[in-house]
C-alpha cells in the first residue's frame, strides 16, 4: 500500500482513499491527512481565536471530529473547504465558550506569531521585521469576516470558492471582503511605506 506524499496538497481520489482508509481504522492515513493541513487548520482557528494555545485545541478537536465524521465528507466537494469549515465551527463554539474569560485575559497577539506566516527575521532585518509587525497588526484591526477571507486567501491560499464553500458565502461576496480587506491594508500601511493611501 503506498503512502500518499505530504505536499501541500492531496488530490481528490487520494483524499478519498485515506478518508476510506481512516473509516477502516488505518492510523497511517489519519496521520497522513493530519500532515497534509495540520498548518492550513491551525492558521483558520488562529484567525478566529488569536491564542496559540487555544488554536491548538481547536486544531486537536477538528482533526478528532475528522476521525469521527471521515465518513460525513461527500465525494466531489472540496475536502480542505469542508476541513475548514468544521474547523472554523469548531474554533467559534471554542471562542464563544471562552469569551468571558477571554475578555478577562484579553492580549492582543499579532498575526505575525504565527510560526508558519513568515520566516522569523535574521540578525540585522530590523526594517523587515518591524514591516512584517506593522502589516500583522493591521491585519489584527480588519473586521472579522474581512480578515477570515484574508486569512484564508494569503494565509492558507485558497481559492475565492474554497472560501465561499468555508464560510458559506457566495464567492461575489468572499471577493468584495477581500478586496475591502487589501483597500483597508493599504490605507493602514501607507503611513509605514511612506506612499500615498
Amino acid at each position: 500500500m503506498s503512502d500518499v506524499p505530504a505536499g501541500p496538497e492531496a488530490g481528490a481520489a487520494e483524499i478519498a482513499s485515506l478518508l476510506e482508509r481512516i473509516q477502516a481504522g488505518d492510523r497511517d492515513a489519519y496521520m497522513t491527512i493530519i500532515r497534509l493541513y495540520q498548518k492550513k487548520v491551525f492558521v483558520m482557528a488562529y484567525s478566529i481565536l488569536r491564542d496559540r494555545e487555544d488554536a491548538l485545541d481547536a486544531v486537536q478537536e477538528t482533526f478528532l471530529r475528522l476521525y469521527q465524521k471521515a465518513g460525513m465528507y461527500r465525494a466531489g466537494s472540496s475536502f480542505q473547504g469542508w476541513l475548514l469549515q468544521m474547523a472554523k465551527n469548531i474554533s467559534i463554539d471554542h471562542y464563544r465558550k471562552h469569551r468571558k474569560k477571554r475578555r478577562e485575559w484579553e492580549t492582543t497577539k499579532p498575526l505575525d506569531e504565527i510560526p508558519v506566516a513568515a520566516e522569523p527575521a535574521r540578525d540585522g532585518d530590523s526594517a523587515a521585521s518591524d514591516l512584517r509587525a506593522a502589516f500583522a497588526r493591521s491585519v489584527e484591526t480588519l473586521a472579522e469576516r474581512q480578515r477570515m477571507v484574508f486569512v484564508m486567501r494569503h494565509y492558507n491560499e485558497l481559492q475565492f470558492h474554497e472560501i465561499s464553500e468555508a464560510m458559506k458565502i457566495s464567492i461575489g461576496t468572499a471577493k468584495s471582503l477581500h478586496f475591502k480587506a487589501v483597500q483597508n491594508l493599504r490605507k493602514r500601511l501607507a503611513p509605514v511605506l511612506g506612499i500615498e493611501p
